[in-house]
């Protein structure tokens, strides 16, 4: 689902929108394929959870790399999200991700939060950390968003 172009999100500003799709118990795709659900936002902050299973495992039998860093970059990109007036659009320009633990597929549920460090007129930046339900950290991430205007 792209929020942007729904045409029920005309007018609203980013916080808006991601409210809206959270009430009418929408996703983005990606939350679908990856197995993973944003479940907060706020001004600046976004919070998306996920429990790794066989579908994401890399050869060796590991949650790939890729899993978190979706789970980061979503929650990243989401908050940024939340700051931008009804006109804005976002991209991702660099994902820098640390990775601190493996898991497993018996690692359980994960908690990617996300807080804005600063969000100008071109560029965003947001750091997130992924957590286990003990409160490990299991990876991080810092992300710098390009900010553009979208043509109507």
């Amino acid at each position: 689902m792209n929020i942007l172009d729904a045409p029920e999100s005309a007018g609203l500003n980013g916080l808006e929108q991601l409210q809206a799709m959270l009430a009418a118990g929408q996703m983005p795709s990606i939350c679908e394929t990856l197995g993973f659900a944003l479940v907060e936002v706020g001004r600046g902050s976004a919070v998306f959870e996920g429990t790794p299973g066989p579908h994401v495992l890399n050869p060796i039998g590991s949650v790939h790399g890729g899993f978190a860093a979706a789970l980061l970059d979503s929650a990243c990109g989401t908050a940024v999200h939340t700051r931008l007036s009804p006109t804005q659009g976002y991209t991702m320009l660099e994902l820098k991700t640390s990775y601190h633990r493996p898991m497993s597929v018996d690692t359980g549920l994960v908690r990617a939060e996300a807080n804005l460090i600063s969000f100008g007129r071109r560029a965003a930046f947001a750091s997130a950390a992924l957590t286990d339900v003990d409160g490990r950290v299991l990876a991080t991430a810092t992300s710098s968003l390009l900010v553009f205007e979208r043509s109507a």
